[in-house]
């Protein structure tokens, strides 16, 4: 079951309460290079997330905020924008007032605010500018750039007890920390829960899972999750899908981002699919039209049932912004393309609609299975266009205007 947070609102976007779990990016772009962060900030938009991050680590970067979202306004891009702080923040959004003004969060991370009375004076800054101009923020605490002195008095602390914990427990044990305080020193200084959100990320597996469920435990705050750095390939889907799934099995999390590194000229919105595909495999949200399909066998010889399982997810992706404006629901669809009869006709009843072709040596035709019932056999060398015009038949019936 979903633990229920306190609601925080980013922009046109809640987060927390019972509200859906929301998918974040970031760009990748130098902020200040207006043209190409706006033309990233439409690609994840248009993949479909729902925040974008942008950094903000100078006053050229700064400056670009207001003209940035300026911009996205004229486009009907109405997407929340958050800035990404770190050492110099808290002098930015004083200095540019526009930069504070049209940001519609602030992430601060608490180990990059300087030490001792400095640390303290900096967090206040931002607290207080995001008082004033009622804006929420995010206290993101990361492993690679954990408070100094809060790990090192937990290590002192560590060496003089008589079973010490071992050097990433005590790692742990500092994260939270961080992360608890930092927001009970938020509240303390005025700003409200519904206005703040935490997250804690590192780029290990088990000790993120860990952080994050002691926290959801000690605080009733929104949590962002994710890896810190998921790495590339293969290596960084895993990871990041075993991650966020463990945790959100838990009931614990409100936005999720998967910060792979992307390949070289690959879409920055690889990111934001990933997500999706993991909301939507834990049945938390749906975003598109689903294709079960068999990964084959030795009753599969030939490759036409994987031909036309390409060809309906090449179809579902083509149709998938159109049918989401015209028949709105048709993003639970679920369609079966199997390739023979041990599963096929079992799988193909339990989707909205499935096709079980035939596997070697099968009677050469193919069963259409209309929720649950068989309602066509379909033969000779057009099955593909035959039931793609079926699949097209079938969303504008169940979904189109009465």
């Amino acid at each position: 079951m979903r633990k229920i947070t306190h609601l925080v609102k980013v922009g046109n976007v809640n987060i927390g309460g019972n509200n859906p779990v929301v998918v974040q990016s970031m760009t990748d772009t130098y902020t200040a290079d207006i043209n190409s962060t706006i033309s990233q900030i439409e690609e994840l938009y248009n993949a479909g997330s729902e925040i974008i991050r942008v950094t903000v680590n100078n006053a050229e970067s700064a400056k670009a905020i207001k003209p940035i979202k300026k911009i996205l306004e004229d486009k009907n891009i109405n997407v929340p924008i958050i800035g990404d702080f770190h050492f110099i923040g808290h002098k930015l959004l004083r200095d540019i007032p526009e930069c504070a003004e049209y940001l519609d969060k602030y992430r601060i991370n608490p180990g990059n605010l300087g030490i001792g009375n400095r640390k303290d004076d900096n967090f206040k800054t931002f607290i207080e500018i995001a008082k004033d101009l009622d804006k929420p923020v995010r206290i993101g605490v990361n492993a690679g750039s954990l408070d100094q002195e809060l790990l090192d008095s937990k290590m002192d602390q560590n060496i003089k007890i008589k079973n010490p914990k071992s050097a990433e427990e005590v790692e742990s044990d500092a994260l939270i920390a961080s992360a608890l305080l930092s927001y009970e020193k938020a509240l303390d200084l005025g700003l409200g829960k519904d206005k703040i959100i935490i997250s804690c990320k590192v780029s290990r597996l088990n000790q993120m899972v860990y952080c994050y469920r002691e926290i959801s435990k000690n605080c009733s705050a929104p949590l962002h999750l994710g890896l810190t750095e998921a790495g590339m390939g293969i290596k960084s889907i895993v990871a990041t899908t075993a991650a966020l799934s463990i945790l959100l099995e838990d009931g614990i999390g409100d936005t999720i981002r998967s910060s792979l590194t992307p390949e070289v000229g690959s879409p920055r919105s690889r990111e934001v699919e990933l997500c999706q595909e993991i909301l939507q495999s834990l049945n938390i949200r749906n975003y598109k039209p689903e294709v079960t399909s068999c990964p084959g066998c030795g009753r599969t010889t030939s490759t036409y049932f994987r031909e036309l399982a390409s060809e309906i997810n090449s179809y579902l992706d083509v149709k998938k912004k159109d049918w989401q404006d015209n028949f709105p629901g048709s993003e639970n669809l679920k369609v079966a393309v199997m390739g023979c009869v041990v599963n096929g006709p079992g799988e193909s009843k339990a989707a909205n609609i499935g096709v079980s072709l035939p596997g070697s040596g099968e009677n050469p035709v193919a069963p259409v299975y209309v929720d649950g019932e068989r309602i066509k056999l379909l033969k000779g060398d057009n099955i593909s266009n035959e039931f793609i015009g079926m699949v097209q038949s079938y969303v504008e019936n169940k979904w189109g205007k009465k």
